[in-house]
């Protein structure tokens, strides 16, 4: 990856000259390779003029981000933890204490003590809450003591230092315009990932064993270059999966994926939990994050067996672990949710009536379509949540590996500074059989992906102003 026109077409893993100690690319496959070669390099110049510095930014937040995890438990470790006691009081009790303390608050949900020694977590809607975001009241299940009161945000409770985190490589907390980084730089990711690894699997090596491993030997542009090809191999799937989950939270890019989604059939579904002859089944459900809310509050004065027998009818219809409990609103009911993401992922559901304490829906994980299970999985993987720890590991190297290369790509074009651009016009190379499918599906990808298209488009233009601006100036030189 480099940052302006001194690139050359001599190398493959970066834009930068051939010499002395560079190794040219393979002559075999010069009729397909060697005419879309000068095109990708050129393509790869202007991601890396793009988005090197977005890409940064994203790989700092997201490695802080992966760190979090470890993070909240020690610094949340008087809310999250508590000795373990002899025998858990009622959960109805637990909620109880939780109302005491925050009066004004209702409760939308109740995380039961999932293992030994640790506390309930339950959820309060109150004043000055910002969106999708609630009170957690942390309370000791073993005595009924309120341990603390944390602002909660999402489906995985992410508390204020991962919230913070989430929202820098999220937005930059600038809101909605903060979100265009985020996107343009999941947008280019993959191309930047992908253009590299053609350009460094084109490059011609004595032994298999420089494709995989960085070379040995002082410092130089060349052991650089070695270093940014093979652990751009190593990381190049990784990234392109970061890519591709990360545009699903896109404005843009993701309407585009959710709609194809929808029309795949592969649409998240949800336990229906109207209670009454208006229950239609499962309901469709999207979103990544959040409780849900808006829904009018179940009077006072209607029925309800209570929070303890609908907690055990759930467990007697198989839904146990750890779990959620979403209290019912008005025409609704309680529902049940497993939330244990660790493969292999429990996350069954049941809705249950609380006039009777009877299972009304159920949906089964095993239930779920193909894409919407491939899609959890992916959601999961990406916010760290997935594998626990190996999953904020594997994050947190990603992370890691990508600011190395951007790194890396900032020496090689030091090194090797001013250079020479690839010429421009190397489309024109490019035999018309291959250039029309490749236009076609460059103007499809752009409009998928629409960040991708307009700045694509931005550049190309101002490429072709420079062009004109140099060529006015040769002739006055002439």
């Amino acid at each position: 990856m480099t940052l302006d026109g001194s690139v050359r077409p001599e190398t493959a893993a970066d834009p930068t000259p051939a010499g002395p100690d560079d190794t040219p690319d393979a002559p075999a496959g010069r009729t397909t390779w060697s005419a879309l070669r000068p095109l990708v390099l050129r393509l790869h110049f202007y991601a890396g003029l793009l988005v090197a510095p977005l890409l940064l930014i994203a790989a700092t937040s997201g490695l802080l981000y992966a760190l979090s995890f470890p993070a909240e438990k020690f610094v949340y470790a008087h809310e999250l933890t508590v000795p373990v006691g002899e025998r858990t009081v009622p959960l109805s009790r637990q909620v109880h204490a939780a109302k005491k303390v925050n009066p004004g608050g209702t409760v939308t949900a109740v995380w039961p003590s999932a293992e030994p020694g640790a506390t309930t977590r339950v959820l309060m809607d109150g004043p000055g809450l910002a969106e999708g975001t609630s009170l957690a009241v942390f309370v000791d299940p073993y005595t009924g003591e309120v341990r603390g009161q944390l602002p909660s945000y999402g489906s995985s409770g992410a508390l204020p230092l991962r919230t913070w985190l989430d929202g820098l490589h999220r937005d930059l907390h600038l809101g909605e315009p903060g979100r265009a980084y985020s996107e343009l730089a999941a947008s280019w990711l993959w191309v930047v990932a992908l253009g590299g690894l053609a350009l460094w699997l084109g490059r011609r090596r004595r032994t298999k064993r420089e494709l995989f491993l960085p070379e040995r030997g002082p410092k130089s542009r060349r052991r650089t270059l070695s270093w940014h090809g093979a652990v751009g191999l190593w990381a190049v799937t990784g990234l392109v999966l970061l890519s591709a989950t990360g545009l699903t939270w896109s404005r843009w890019a993701g309407e585009n994926i959710d709609a194809v989604r929808s029309q795949l059939g592969g649409a998240t579904p949800a336990v229906s939990a109207v209670i009454g002859p208006d229950t239609t089944g499962h309901e469709s459900h999207e979103g990544h994050a959040g409780h849900g809310g808006g829904a009018p509050a179940r009077p006072a004065t209607a029925p309800d067996v209570g929070i303890d027998k609908v907690l055990a009818a759930a467990r007697e219809a198989g839904v146990d672990g750890k779990l959620s409990v979403t209290l019912p609103a008005e025409g609704k009911g309680y529902v049940v949710k497993e939330t244990d993401t660790q493969f292999p992922v429990h996350l069954d559901s049941v809705a249950v009536d609380p006039a009777d304490g009877t299972v009304v829906d159920e949906l089964r994980f095993a239930d779920y379509p193909l894409l919407a299970k491939l899609t959890r999985f992916g959601i999961d993987a990406h916010t760290g949540v997935f594998l626990g720890l190996a999953n904020q590991l594997a994050l947190a190297a990603l992370a890691f590996a990508l600011i190395l290369l951007i790194v890396w790509g900032y020496r090689m074009w030091w090194l090797r500074r001013p250079g020479r651009p690839v010429a421009r016009g190397a489309w024109r190379k490019v035999p018309p059989t291959m250039l029309l499918p490749l236009l076609a599906g460059t103007a499809l990808v752009g409009w998928f992906v629409p960040m991708l298209g307009i700045s694509l488009l931005v550049f190309l233009v101002l490429d072709g102003l420079l062009g004109l601006v140099a060529r006015a100036r040769s002739r006055q030189g002439a």
